[in-house]
C-alpha cells in the first residue's frame, strides 16, 4: 500500500469528480448540490510507475503488481463543521483516519456550478477549511488535557510528556496556527502524531482548474501556490474534469489527449508524486519470472525493514538482501547482466534501502 490520502474542500468544489477519475469508477455520486456525498468513498489506485513495466520486461514476469495509494472522497465541510454544521462532526472523524489531507480547492469560474460562498475565492476556501479542522483540534485537546491532568497527578512520566505537548499544541491553534508548524520547532512527529490532531497531518493543495487553464495554472492557482509556499506545503494544478475524460480512455487515446492539451502526464501522477514527497516514501521493487512488483515505504527504511512490507517473516527472519540499483539493472538488461557485471550487492541489516533499488532477500524463520 502506498499511502491514505482524504480528498477534503468545501461542496462544489470537484471532489466527487476527482475522485471518480482517480479511481476509474462511478462510486462516487456527482451532483451540483452540497453533500451529494454521505458516505467517504474509498477507492484504490494503482501507482503508476514506468519503471515498473521496464523491470517487467527485462524479467519477463508473467505479473505487474503497482502498489497502491487509497484515496477517500469525504463529503463537503462549511463553516460551522467542528461544531456540526453541515453533518461536519461526522466527516471531520474520517480526516483522522487518513495519512495525508488532499485539500481540494476550485480555481475556475463557471456559473453553471453554484459556489457555497456565493464567489471563487480559493485562498479563502483554505482558510474556512483550516479554521475548521483548528477549531476541531482545540475541542479534542481541551478534552483530553483534563485525562491527562488527572493521570500526571498520579504521577504518570508519560502522561507528563503528552500533557506539555498537548499544552503547546493548544498555545499554536489559539493563535491560528495549525499543528503541524511544531515540528519545525524539532516537536517528535510520532508524539505529534499520538495526539491524533486533524491539522498535524500533511496537507497538499491541489488547484482544480478548467482544462484551458490545465497546462499553465492561473491566477487562482498562482494565489494557491503562494499560500502552500507561506505555509511551507505544496501545491498541484489539475483539471478534474480533464481526469474524467482520461478515465475513459486507452492508452494510446490518452497519450494523444494529453499532448492536444500541453500536458505531459496526467493530473493523478503528479498528485500522488507531490503526496509521495510529502510523507517521505520511497519505492523499490522485486522481480522474477512469476512477477514484478513494487513496493512502497518509507525513506530511511533498512533492508528488514523493507523486508516487512512484503511479509512479517522477511523481517523477523531477515539474513541479508540482494541489491540492484535501478539504473544498474536497466543498463546490464536485468538480473544476469547486473550480477555477471558485479552490480548486484550484499547487503546486510544496516542497509538504507535507496529508491527504486531491486531486491531479493535471503531470509530463515
Amino acid at each position: 500500500m502506498g499511502f491514505r490520502c482524504g480528498i477534503v474542500g468545501l461542496p462544489n468544489v470537484g471532489k466527487s469528480t476527482l475522485f471518480n477519475a482517480l479511481t476509474a469508477s462511478a462510486a462516487a455520486a456527482t451532483a451540483n448540490y452540497p453533500f451529494c456525498t454521505i458516505e467517504p468513498n474509498v477507492g484504490r489506485v494503482p501507482v503508476p510507475d514506468a519503471r515498473l513495466d521496464l523491470i517487467a520486461a527485462l524479467a519477463k514476469s508473467a505479473r505487474i503488481i503497482p502498489t497502491q495509494t487509497e484515496f477517500v472522497d469525504i463529503a463537503g465541510l462549511v463553516r460551522g463543521a467542528s461544531k456540526g454544521e453541515g453533518l461536519g462532526n461526522q466527516f471531520l472523524a474520517h480526516i483522522r483516519e487518513v495519512d495525508a489531507v488532499l485539500h481540494l480547492l476550485r480555481c475556475f469560474d463557471g456559473s453553471d456550478v453554484r459556489h457555497v460562498e456565493g464567489s471563487v475565492d480559493p485562498v479563502r476556501d483554505a482558510e474556512t477549511i483550516e479554521t475548521e479542522l483548528m477549531l476541531a483540534d482545540l475541542h479534542s485537546l481541551e478534552r483530553r488535557r483534563d485525562g491527562l491532568i488527572k493521570r500526571v497527578r498520579g504521577n504518570d512520566a508519560e502522561a507528563k510528556a503528552e500533557l506539555k505537548l498537548a499544552d503547546r499544541a493548544l498555545d499554536h491553534l489559539r493563535a491560528g496556527r495549525p499543528a503541524r508548524r511544531l515540528l519545525a520547532e524539532g516537536v517528535d512527529a510520532e508524539a505529534l502524531r499520538r495526539l491524533a490532531l486533524l491539522t498535524a497531518k500533511p496537507q497538499l493543495y491541489v488547484c482544480n482548474v478548467d482544462e484551458g487553464s490545465a497546462a499553465t495554472g492561473n491566477a487562482f492557482s498562482e494565489a494557491v501556490a503562494a499560500l502552500a509556499a507561506r505555509e511551507g506545503a505544496s501545491a498541484v494544478v489539475i483539471s478534474a474534469a480533464i481526469e474524467a475524460e482520461l478515465a475513459q480512455l486507452g492508452p494510446a487515446d490518452r497519450a494523444a489527449f494529453l499532448a492536444d492539451l500541453g500536458l505531459e502526464e496526467p493530473g493523478l501522477d503528479r498528485v500522488i508524486r507531490a503526496g509521495y514527497g510529502l510523507l517521505g516514501l520511497i519505492t523499490f521493487f522485486t522481480a522474477g519470472p512469476k512477477e514484478a512488483r513494487a513496493w512502497t515505504i518509507a525513506l530511511g527504511s533498512t533492508a528488514p525493514q523493507a523486508g516487512g512490507a512484503i511479509h512479517t517473516d522477511f523481517e523477523r527472519g531477515f539474513i541479508a538482501a540482494e541489491v540492484i540499483a535501478y539504473d544498474d539493472y536497466i543498463a546490464c538488461g536485468g538480473e544476469t547482466g547486473a550480477k555477471a557485471a558485479g552490480k548486484m550487492r550484499q547487503e546486510g541489516r544496516a542497509y538504507v534501502v535507496q529508491d527504486g533499488d531491486v531486491i531479493l532477500f535471503r531470509f530463515n524463520v
